[in-house]
């Protein structure tokens, strides 16, 4: 079996046996895979790239072809457990249409994005004057799949002007929870909202 990713763990801690869980994003399907061995939970997937979905299919997910951009319309109210907007945030045109109706989908909803402001792409965007290289921003800025670069910071700020409330949140240093100055230290976050 494939080593668990940091924040996939921190998935795994929080959702709870036997949910309903739409991963949006969900990419070549690793966490719902997790999460249906390890929680037991009835999951659906949503992604756009057909190499992916073509994994997916192998690993046994449910996962239908589409694009977030183009909303859930075709979800009731609250008919998810759980959304999960993992790694995928960044990379919508609108993304606070989709966090709007992941709201509207989810009892809860889970969010991980890379941070961008913390030390080490603050050091090289700073003082090298590059754009930022590295783990959790693996790609050159020709070459990225992301359109919106936000920090812990910025989705805090966000969620309290849009009245969304944090139920939780985590922050990671490669394998590191991180507890303090999470803005400059951490290099990936997790929100659980609702």
């Amino acid at each position: 079996m494939e080593k668990i990713r940091a924040d996939h763990k921190i998935i795994l801690e929080i959702i709870k046996d036997g949910s309903t869980v739409l991963d949006l994003g969900c990419g070549k399907g690793e966490l719902l895979s997790i999460l249906s061995e390890k929680r037991h939970i009835r999951g659906q997937g949503i992604e756009i790239d057909q190499n992916a979905i073509a994994e997916c299919l192998r690993r046994g997910v449910n996962v239908l072809h589409g694009d977030l951009d183009q909303g859930l319309s075709e979800y009731p109210d609250k008919s998810f457990d759980y959304v999960i907007l993992n790694d995928s945030l960044p990379e919508v045109r609108h993304p606070e249409t989709i966090l709007s109706e992941a709201l509207r989908v989810g009892k809860q909803v889970l969010v991980g994005f890379p941070n961008f402001c913390n030390l080490k792409a603050r050091f090289q965007f700073g003082i090298l004057g590059r754009a930022p290289v590295t783990g959790s921003l693996p790609h050159q800025w020709y070459d990225t799949h992301n359109l919106h670069f936000l920090s812990v910071e910025d989705f805090t700020v966000f969620c309290r002007d849009k009245r969304i409330k944090v139920l939780a949140s985590y922050h990671l240093a490669g394998e590191r929870r991180i507890h303090i100055f999470r803005n400059l230290l951490a290099n990936f976050s997790l929100f659980l909202i609702t």
